[in-house]
């Protein structure tokens, strides 16, 4: 079911409903992540599909083990498409594991098909939220920040900005936002990073062209301390609260005839 059709379009998506005929388990939920969700996408960017399937029980507890992950990347009709999907007991187990790339995942708006295990699953999102995905953002950023400067590209550029701000955001209202030009208005950044989402739209791997090097590195540095900041001051538990639920979750799910 596709039941945001309209914020497709506005990302410049297709109707992607159709690739979930031809998986092999069903589908709880898929979504679209990657440079569309955070709001930097470039005219050849593929198309990052993440989710969760559903694996039937005699793959859990029979010889013959199912595929906890699955991946594929294809061709369809000129989109490159790359599709990653979890099984629903390895998700809940990296909600549980300070995984804020999960949690971006479940919680994005670019909605290709959804169930009412995927509601449920937002609904226990919260649960598992803690002051330690700070971690998570601050490891991803120090990662992405070593790519550029071997590449000096502006993808990972601005994946290293996307990170630091996302961590600053939800150490500070224990709320998941992914969309770059969402956060530079709501967290703060510096005003150049607009002008490199432009470029960045011209092509996926665009360089960071005339770049006061001295001055971008002082303004990572800068959210690095924010992060820091917000993390010590942060109301969020130090644990998540949801486990017993999203072992019921699993539970039904799986056992449901």
């Amino acid at each position: 079911m596709n039941t945001h059709p309209e914020r497709l379009r506005e990302a410049g998506l297709p109707d992607l409903s159709p690739v979930l005929a031809e998986q092999r388990h069903p589908m709880l939920f898929v979504t679209v992540s990657g440079a569309h969700l955070y709001g930097f996408p470039s005219r050849d960017s593929d198309v990052d599909l993440r989710g969760i399937h559903l694996l039937p029980l005699a793959d859990i507890i029979g010889l013959r083990e199912g595929e906890e992950t699955q991946t594929r990347m294809w061709d369809r009709d000129g989109l490159e498409l790359d599709l990653v999907t979890h099984d629903l007991l390895k998700f809940a187990r990296l909600m549980l594991r300070r995984n804020g790339y999960v949690l971006e995942q479940l919680l994005s708006p670019l909605v290709v098909h959804t169930s009412g295990v995927h509601a449920q699953l937002i609904d226990l999102a919260p649960g598992v939220i803690t002051r330690h995905h700070a971690q998570h953002y601050r490891g991803f950023a120090r990662t992405q920040w070593e790519l550029y400067e071997k590449t000096r590209e502006l993808k990972p550029l601005l994946y290293t900005f996307r990170v630091l701000l996302t961590g600053i955001h939800l150490m500070r209202t224990g709320s998941v936002e992914a969309h770059l030009p969402t956060l530079v208005e709501h967290v703060g950044a510096p005003p150049y990073l607009r002008e490199l989402i432009q470029d960045k739209a011209l092509a996926e791997h665009s360089l960071a062209m005339d770049l006061d090097a001295k001055l971008i590195r002082a303004d990572i540095d800068a959210l690095h301390t924010v992060l820091d900041g917000a993390h010590q001051a942060s109301p969020l538990p130090d644990e998540a609260t949801a486990y017993n639920a999203l072992h019921d979750l699993v539970v039904r799910t799986r056992v449901a005839p």
